[in-house]
């Protein structure tokens, strides 16, 4: 069940228009927020991804914080796991990674964008972190959940990317204990204040430069996954019947699948993860 909190952005990141298209950053009040969610639970829903363009600014509209949210939803009685989508590396605050770590309901599983590895890029792009929190938050992830999922997105291509920052972004990558890249390729908007940085990276080298951290992301998840073998962990089984087998994802996202069971289908199992 996905559970949107917040809609527009107040962010103004030289490549994209979604201020111009969404609006102001605005959330409804945490008690209108749990009354929805007290319903998906009450409706069977067992896993909760809470969504939103900048999800972590919840509370710009209402004076409340991200923080008191996600403390409000694990207060909720029920057999119930939560998810935190894409959330901003200069918003996810320490407090909120230790009350992840140490919270009845929240899965250790975190979806950061970084967008690019270059402190040069990241300021031409208007980001609000440098690599160094960025790099920070992670390692913070991963001494307080060492079993953590981290996705992380990246933007290749962008205008102002020299090869020389392509290879410090895809050196910095490589450096941090993550789990998945989600790569895209930048194409530019009108209207975007992107527009007038040089140089310009021709298309099919922006390609390239996707395909070679494509094959970074592939390494990164094998490696994950690997350390998970022998493992135990809690599978939510999904109605999903490919074949005679049904999937589901363990509460660090490893994805594992087992005989299909009608009556397995969207309930709880702890498991020993195996090949």
């Amino acid at each position: 069940h996905f559970l949107k909190v917040q809609d527009g952005c107040d962010y103004y990141c030289t490549y994209c228009t979604i201020p111009f298209a969404r609006g102001r950053s605005r959330n409804a009040s945490i008690a209108e927020t749990i009354k929805v969610a007290e319903k998906a639970i009450a409706d069977s829903a067992k896993e909760i991804v809470l969504t939103g363009v900048n999800t972590g600014d919840f509370g710009r509209s209402t004076g409340e914080t991200f923080f008191e949210l996600i403390q409000a939803l694990d207060n909720l009685n029920g057999d119930i796991r939560y998810r935190i989508s894409s959330i901003e590396p200069n918003l996810l605050t320490d407090e909120i990674i230790d009350f992840v770590a140490s919270s009845r309901h929240f899965a250790p599983h975190f979806h950061i964008p970084l967008q690019s590895g270059s402190d040069e890029l990241l300021n031409l792009m208007h980001r609000k972190y440098d690599t160094a929190l960025f790099a920070y938050k992670i390692n913070k992830i991963k001494q307080a959940m060492p079993n953590a999922f981290i996705g992380v997105d990246v933007m290749v291509g962008v205008r102002g990317e020299t090869l020389e920052l392509f290879e410090e972004c895809k050196t910095f990558i490589e450096s941090l204990p993550i789990s998945q890249l989600h790569v895209f390729t930048y194409s530019e908007r009108a209207g975007t204040k992107a527009l007038s940085i040089e140089p310009i990276v021709p298309m099919n080298e922006r390609r390239r430069r996707n395909e070679i951290l494509q094959q970074v992301s592939d390494a990164k998840l094998k490696a994950f996954y690997d350390s998970q073998i022998g493992k135990e962990a809690i599978v939510l089984w999904e109605d999903s019947k490919k074949g005679d087998c049904m999937h589901g994802f363990t509460e660090n996202y490893v994805k594992v699948e087992t005989k299909y069971n009608k009556n397995k289908v969207n309930t709880f199992e702890k498991l020993k993860i195996e090949i």
